[in-house]
């Protein structure tokens, strides 16, 4: 099953005179089970495709869909709502508030969803390594535990697309091993993962890599 339909996505930004095209026609399909990795030099348009794939950000042209649901040119609080329910959004800066614990993160996540949640709070932490770290803050937390204490947010609704931006990119290399199999095992329950890497080991790790150079696609 088709979980991510981008069709020919443009974005493209104005500074004074000069337009600076971001995306150039970009389209991507993910399926069900299947981790794609979207890799390529810094400024050719990663970060601006995942955020208009997660509806952070509108495209100039083409469109996004998830599970069929047309996610583009829809009011701001469709859009939040739709991403609420079908997408889990994982960043380069840890998606935490910084004045809860990391379980009550994942709480105040599942209060705003509608699917129903993966698991309860503590046994989800307890599936990213997490369990011994519930009532911490995120000021607390290593950078490998903030990115898998951020990695349960996404996940606290069970989303069917995880949408992932360098979330190795402040780890090392026993962490980046965890969160690969994290991920992986996202796509063995039928999720589909698209993960932004500089990375080797987690393009390797991917059942499709797709690269990005200047906006534009092509499978590497």
């Amino acid at each position: 099953m088709t979980i991510l339909e981008a069709s020919e996505l443009y974005r493209f930004y104005h500074s004074g005179d000069d337009e600076t095209f971001a995306l150039r026609g970009v389209s991507l399909h993910v399926e069900g089970g299947e981790m794609v990795a979207v890799v390529g030099p810094s400024g050719s348009g990663k970060s601006t495709l995942l955020n208009c794939l997660a509806g952070l950000d509108e495209p100039d042209g083409g469109w996004v869909a998830v599970e069929g649901r047309r996610l583009t040119r829809r009011p701001e609080t469709k859009r939040d709502e739709m991403r609420g329910e079908l997408i889990g959004v994982l960043l380069q800066s840890a998606n935490l508030l910084d004045h809860l614990s990391v379980i009550g993160n994942v709480r105040i996540a599942q209060a705003f969803g509608k699917r129903a949640a993966l698991s309860d709070p503590a046994t989800l932490l307890d599936e990213v390594g997490l369990r011994h770290r519930t009532d911490a803050f995120p000021s607390t937390l290593s950078g490998g535990e903030a990115t898998r204490a951020a990695l349960a947010v996404a996940l606290a609704n069970n989303p069917p697309l995880l949408l992932a931006d360098e979330p190795t990119g402040e780890v090392d290399h026993e962490a980046e091993r965890a969160l690969i199999d994290l991920l992986l095992a996202r796509t063995s329950r039928g999720g589909a993962v698209v993960v932004v890497t500089h990375s080797d080991e987690v393009a390797a790790a991917a059942h499709r890599v797709v690269q990005l150079v200047d906006g534009r696609t092509s499978d590497a």
